[in-house]
Parts: structure tokens; C-alpha cells; sequence
């Protein structure tokens, strides 16, 4: 049956100009504010439907195919599993006693999880999640030990979606224990000792329904997940929360959902009565929690809008005290407070380093990081003073090394399993430059761009542009082996880090959201105008990409200047801006984008939204819609939407194709090796594909 349909629809599609499958059009008109347009593609709203899936699998075939016949020409899959073969790899987390790592045991399979009593131990294989699912896409998601290391918790994703289980171990028997606890969302794991967690649990009925994480659980070991505690319950508000431990109390911090107003609690833990008592009420300070110690709270609030450190003591909330202050044009990135010290991670426009202070704020050292590279934090011996990172840019894959507090050394770390290896190309093969560009309105916006040494700029290399912009998220340029077999043959990497993320400090996000959210398209369309006057590129060799928000970055773009842009390559994207509320966690985004249900709001939602502004007369770029079936945080109808209206007008001379992953979710296919490179290698042969042609 599904054949037949997909059949009639590629022969309905023959006198169209491309042979896609015709999307049938049911005109809905929708008035708001008294402001009237129609939408052909409700129907697609159902993404559970026979109807609907029938024809997310008519596209998957179309797109499928055209990514085959790429293939044949362009197989790129081997290059960059030999590139990610021979690049190295970071230091294992350390969570309480031991040490973590997942390691692809099978290239078709999940990663396993791995531990080491020390760090120069030999690895023991603690957790595979498809010898109990046996299947291929389910996945690890975290995990986290209990206080004394006797259990682990994992968290496991079998669908790709958001809502997880949660599995246990007994690290020292490393035998599976018989607790399951399903419909977790949004959760940490945090333990009360070694006895229990306290989970999220979601109650949704409907996958893609509003969001229903409202409750905190406490599971005990050993026990039924129906005979779980209650803890806490935000249902009837709405509001989000927070929760960790620290030595025998939970604490919790509820946000309220519309207003910055947040309420602070403590529970006791030497008893599983679980009496909730308020320390800290109504504060509305915009204070974001940062570390507990000896009764002090230290945190950051949005007084200083570069970051700096505060503290007060629970018993007197009202009076702070400045540890850190903040460094002018320095972003405090983020803080790792030890017994000893506080480290802190700052950004500037060229270049991120580390300082050490103590604990009162004293500063103690300073460690810069070379030119392009950025850095994680990953563990602290105090008895030998080394704090250990692993080191890392967009071409230079991960270098780790201990940096002594006490006589400011930095050496490289190596053991037998994190061995050095030879770099895969000289260290000054690939040049990374980090300046700033003007905006339409004179603002400078930061942008990374990456090529091989010596590229001539006369606008006919091969680029690819991405940006984030959005929730103040400041975005790190991690190691990527699959780029650089774009940039060996003459492409150009940007990232442009435009208005609404947070990397020049918290204006920079409230300068690109609401009300203002037009200043992020704005800086992105900037970014490629800017590419294309510096002779990096031209229109016809400029490829756009982005994922979640990044997608709706895209998703503007191409709509507002589809004549800057050769391909589009929008992933996982929010597209129609009047509806994102009604699924999942949209109610959340309307204080980054606005609300569809104020007038004013609306009307500037419905100015940008990326589905309400395809214009019938225009020939819209080479787009490569990414979705996922299984996404419940961008549900997918965004993207099926937006590619059948793009697809469905004589105009459109160039493809649209839509690519959905089943078993997946909003990450995309990344649960196993396989899936995660394949899906790499058909990204970049289809951007090499198309600029090329």
C-alpha cells in the first residue's frame, strides 16, 4: 500500500519541475488579532498518523535516493572514520571515587560505559545498554554514581526522544539490578547516599502534547517504581525546578513560569518523611545558583553582565558578599569550585584561559589557553595541586593536560590508553581566525572562520556557515573529524556568534530576543554578506546550517535572503512561529521568541516565522530539511510543514528535500558509530555535492 501511494505521488509529480511527491493541499484559514492567512498543511500537525507517515516515507525515498547517487560519486564515509581512527581522545570524567568512559565496543551497537578505579587503571566494562535492549538506538544519555561508588545509575534513551529509563548497577558485583524506572525526562540523577535518587518523572499520554514534567520522585532501591515518593509538585503552576543534595539535605529552586521570581527549598535526608522547608523565598534577583559549600550559596545574578561570583549564608540571605567580580569583556564561561579553590573559565574574543582563585576570591593563577583552542574542565587531585583539562578546537582533536596550581606548570597528560599520537595534519595546516564584523547597526559580532593556510580569497571556495543565537547559549566549537575533510578540499568553516546567545555577555541575549529577535536574522545574514565582501565566498558557493534554534536561524535566512545562499541545510528547526507553543516544551521558548498569544508579539512572530514567509514567486535555495520522528523537544511537524510549502509552488526550481530519522530524536542519529558517521559523511558530501556543482 505504501508503495502504490508513493507511486501516485511521484507521478503526480512529473509535470512539476522535480520529482517530488506532491503534498495535497487543504486550505485552513486562521484569524488572529484580525490579522487572516492560510495554512495548507495543518494535517501534518498529526505526525501520527497513517496519513502522515505514509508520507514522511515518500520524501525519506526521494531524499534517500538523492543521497545515494551522491555517494557513488562522492563516498566520504571511510575518509573520516580514518581521521576520527587517528585522532585522540579526552581525559574519562571523574564522578565521586572512580573514573568514566563510553567506548564503542561495536561499531553497529550503543557505547558502553566503562569505569577505572584509578586513572592509570584498566578499564571495566560496567554498563551495555544493548545487551539488555538489544537494540541498536538506545542509547546512554548520563549516568552518575552514588555517593560511595557502590551503585551506578543510567540514564538510557531508546527512541532518541527525551524520556529516558533509568537502569542500576552494583559497580563491585557489576551485575545489573532488577529497578526500572521509566517515563524520565529532564532529569537529573541525584542520589541520596547510596539508598535512592530523586528523578523527573513525565505523565505525558501524547508524545508531542504539552510538556508534563511537574514532579519529583524518590525511588529507594530495591522497591517498585509504583511505589515511588512523591516529592515535589510544580502541576498546577507550571513551574520549572532544580533540585541537588549536598551531605544529608536535598535542596530545590523553583523558577517561576512567568515572572524571574524563583523560591528556594531544603529537605532533610535523614528521614524519607521529605518535609519541604522554604530558606529563601521570592527572590527575584535573576540569581543563577553556582555552588553550595559549609552553608554558603555562591551564584551569579544578571547585575554584571559579564559573570562574576556572589555568596551569602543560608542562615542570612540577605546580606552578599563579592568573590569573584566581574572582568570587563572577559565572559565568565563557567566555575569549578574545588575544596581549595574556585576555577573559573573566561572568554574573549580571541582566546579563553583559566584563573584559579581560593575560596575567597583571592587570585591565585592564571592559565591561557593557545590561540583558537577552547578547553573542558575534568578533574582535580589535591594532593598533587594538577588540575586536569582536555584541550580542544574545530580542527585539533582532544589534548589533555595538568595544570599545577601551586607552581603554574602545564604539562601534557599521556598514560597507556591515552597515548600521544601523531596530529593528522601539521599544526599550521588549517588557520583559525576569530575577528568581528559590523552589523546593520554598527554592532561588532564575533565570527570563527577556519580554511587551509594559503586559501586564495577570490569568492569561489566552497563554505559552510553556522550560527546558534538563542537562550543565551554561548556555543563551543568542538572537535569535528567529518570537517575536516570539507576543509581539505577547499572549504571555508564560519561560525558567526550573532545576537540572542551569550557570547559577549547577558545583553548579548537580550539584544536578539523578543521583541528584538529580528537582530539575530539580522546578524546572520550580516555574517554571510560579510563572507562574501572579504572574497571568502559568493552567493553561489555559500551554504547555511543550524540546528534547533540554529534551524530557525536558517530557516529566516533563506526566507528573508534567498539570494545570498546557494544550500540550506536546516536541522531539527522551529518554523512555524505561531503553533511552537502548543507542543512539548514550547511554552517555554515565548520569553526568547514571544507570544503568539499578544498582539504585539504576534505580530512580530508572524513578521519572521519561516513557514508564514515562503513567497510564491521566489526560487528558494538547495534545502536539505533534517528531522527527526521521535523528536519531542522541536517536534517535527515544524519541518514537514516547512518543506512541503517550500516544495509545493511552480516557482521552486531548485530541490527541497526533507531527510526524517526514525528512531531518533532531537539529537539526531548519534547512538551508535555507524548511524552518528554516516549521517556526518551525507551532511558534508551533500554540501561538497552542491557548492561544487
Amino acid at each position: 500500500m505504501k508503495n502504490c501511494f508513493f507511486l501516485f505521488l511521484l507521478v503526480s509529480a512529473a509535470n512539476f519541475g522535480q520529482s517530488f511527491p506532491i503534498t495535497k493541499a487543504i486550505p485552513t484559514t486562521i484569524t488572529k488579532f484580525n490579522i487572516s492567512f492560510q495554512d495548507d498543511y495543518v494535517w501534518l500537525e498529526d505526525m501520527k498518523s497513517e496519513t502522515t507517515k505514509n508520507w514522511v516515507n515518500a520524501q525519506n525515498e526521494v531524499c534517500n535516493f538523492h543521497l545515494d547517487e551522491i555517494k557513488k560519486n562522492n563516498n566520504i564515509l571511510s575518509k573520516i572514520k580514518e581521521y576520527n581512527a587517528y585522532s585522540s581522545n579526552g581525559l574519562p570524567a571523574k564522578k565521586e571515587a572512580f573514573f568514566y568512559s563510553l567506548y564503542t565496543k561495536e561499531k553497529g551497537k550503543p557505547s558502553v560505559l566503562y569505569y577505572r578505579k584509578g586513572i592509570n587503571d584498566d578499564a571495566i566494562a560496567l554498563f551495555n545498554p544493548f545487551a539488555i535492549y538489544k537494540n541498536s538506538f538506545a542509547g546512554i544519555t548520563d549516568y552518575s554514581p552514588s555517593k560511595n561508588s557502590k551503585f551506578m545509575a543510567c540514564k538510557i534513551s531508546t527512541d532518541g526522544s527525551d524520556r529516558n529509563e533509568i537502569r542500576f548497577v552494583d559497580i563491585e558485583k557489576l551485575k545489573n539490578l532488577d529497578d526500572v524506572l521509566t517515563n524520565v525526562k529532564f532529569s537529573k540523577i541525584v542520589w541520596n547516599q547510596d539508598t535512592g535518587i530523586f528523578y523527573k518523572r513525565n505523565s505525558n499520554q501524547n508524545t508531542f502534547a504539552k510538556d508534563s514534567t511537574f514532579q519529583l520522585f524518590y525511588h529507594k532501591l530495591g522497591t517498585q517504581q509504583e511505589n515511588d515518593k512523591l516529592v515535589f509538585d510544580t502541576s498546577k503552576t507550571g513551574n520549572n525546578f532544580s533540585y541537588f543534595t549536598k551531605k544529608n539535605r536535598l535542596f530545590i529552586i523553583e523558577q517561576n513560569r512567568i515572572s524571574d521570581i524563583k523560591n528556594y527549598y531544603f529537605i532533610g535526608l535523614n528521614n524519607n518523611d521529605f518535609v519541604i522547608a522554604p530558606f529563601f523565598e521570592s527572590d527575584d534577583s535573576k540569581m543563577t545558583y553556582l555552588h553550595l559549600d559549609n552553608d554558603k550559596i555562591y551564584f551569579s545574578n544578571k547585575e554584571f553582565d559579564w559573570g562574576e561570583i556572589k555568596s551569602f549564608d543560608i542562615s542570612n540571605a540577605k546580606v552578599e558578599t563579592v568573590i569573584v567580580p566581574q572582568i570587563y569583556n572577559n565572559l565568565l564561561l563557567d566555575t569549578y569550585f574545588e575544596e581549595d579553590y574556585i576555577f573559573c573559565k573566561y572568554k574573549t574574543t580571541v582566546k579563553n584561559y583559566i584563573i584559579a582563585y581560593d575560596q575567597n576570591g583571592k587570585f591565585i593563577r592564571k592559565f591561557d589557553s593557545p590561540d583558537g583552542t577552547d578547553f573542558d574542565f575534568k578533574f582535580f587531585n589535591s594532593k598533587t595541586k594538577d588540575l586536569y583539562i582536555s584541550v580542544f578546537s574545530k580542527t585539533i582533536s582532544f589534548q589533555n593536560f595538568t595544570l599545577n596550581v601551586a607552581s603554574g606548570e602545564a604539562k601534557h597528560f599521556y598514560n597507556y590508553y591515552l597515548e600521544p599520537k601523531v596530529t593528522l595534519f601539521p599544526l599550521d595546516y588549517f588557520t583559525t581566525k576569530t575577528t568581528t564584523f559590523k552589523s546593520r547597526d554598527q554592532k561588532e559580532v564575533p565570527i570563527t572562520i577556519i580554511c587551509k593556510k594559503g586559501t586564495v580569497l577570490d569568492g569561489k571556495n566552497p563554505t559552510l556557515l553556522e550560527a546558534y543565537g538563542g537562550f543565551g547559549v554561548v556555543s563551543e566549537l568542538y572537535y569535528d573529524s567529518a570537517l575536516l575533510y570539507f576543509l581539505e578540499k577547499g572549504g571555508v568553516y564560519a561560525f558567526a556568534s550573532i545576537r540572542g546567545g551569550g557570547e559577549k555577555g547577558l545583553k548579548w541575549h537580550t539584544d536578539g530576543k523578543g521583541l528584538k529577535k529580528q537582530n539575530t536574522f539580522n546578524d546572520f545574514i550580516d555574517a554571510a554578506e560579510f563572507l562574501i565582501s572579504q572574497k571568502y565566498t559568493s552567493p553561489e558557493k555559500l551554504a547555511i546550517s543550524g540546528a534547533s534554534n540554529g534551524g530557525l536561524v536558517v530557516g529566516v535566512a533563506m526566507t528573508q535572503r534567498p539570494d545570498l545562499f546557494k544550500v540550506a541545510v536546516p536541522k531539527v528547526g522551529v518554523f512555524d512561529m505561531i503553533k511552537f507553543k502548543n507542543y512539548t516544551v514550547g511554552s517555554y521558548w515565548a520569553e526568547e521568541y514571544g507570544n503568539p498569544e499578544r498582539k504585539t508579539e504576534f505580530e512580530s512572530l508572524l513578521a519572521f516565522s519561516p513557514y508564514h514567509n515562503i513567497r510564491e514567486e521566489v526560487n528558494y535555495p538547495t534545502t536539505l530539511i533534517i528531522t527527526s520522528e521521535n523528536d519531542d523537544r522541536v517536534v517535527p511537524m515544524h519541518s514537514y510543514k516547512f518543506a512541503a510549502h517550500l516544495q509545493n509552488r511552480t516557482a521552486q526550481k531548485n530541490p527541497i528535500y526533507i531527510k526524517t530519522f526514525n528512531d531518533a530524536g532531537h539529537n539526531g542519529k548519534i547512538s551508535n558509530y555507524n548511524s552518528y558517521f554516516e549521517e556526518k559523511a551525507a551532511f558534508y558530501s551533500f554540501l561538497l555535492y552542491n557548492l561544487n556543482k
